[in-house]
């Protein structure tokens, strides 16, 4: 990992609930560089939101934890997380919708 410490994590994210239409996908790019993660956030045509968080696990863990709560008008019902391959990009950026 360059220039932050810590114990590598990559984890792949699917977001269940009211997260489309709500500002999810513009908050977690926030979010993601707030905490200097790699990956990507897009919204899926299911209504739900899939992430790919990569970093320190303390980050990760604490970005997890945030996916919880998302933007103000959020309602988070699921978060399923599962271990993912490091992502090739040097940074964090939302995706066209999936």
């Amino acid at each position: 990992m360059d220039e932050v410490s810590g114990v590598p994590k990559a984890v792949h994210v699917h977001i269940e609930g009211r997260v489309q239409g709500v500002w999810y996908r513009g908050w977690t790019v926030e979010q993601a560089m707030r905490r200097r993660l790699r990956g990507w956030v897009r919204n899926r045509r299911d209504g739900s939101v899939e992430a790919l968080f990569a970093g320190p696990a303390s980050a990760v863990d604490d970005m997890l934890e945030a996916c919880w709560q998302g933007p103000p008008a959020a309602r988070v019902s699921a978060v399923v997380v599962r271990p993912a391959d490091w992502p090739v990009t040097p940074h964090f950026t939302a995706l066209a919708t999936e």
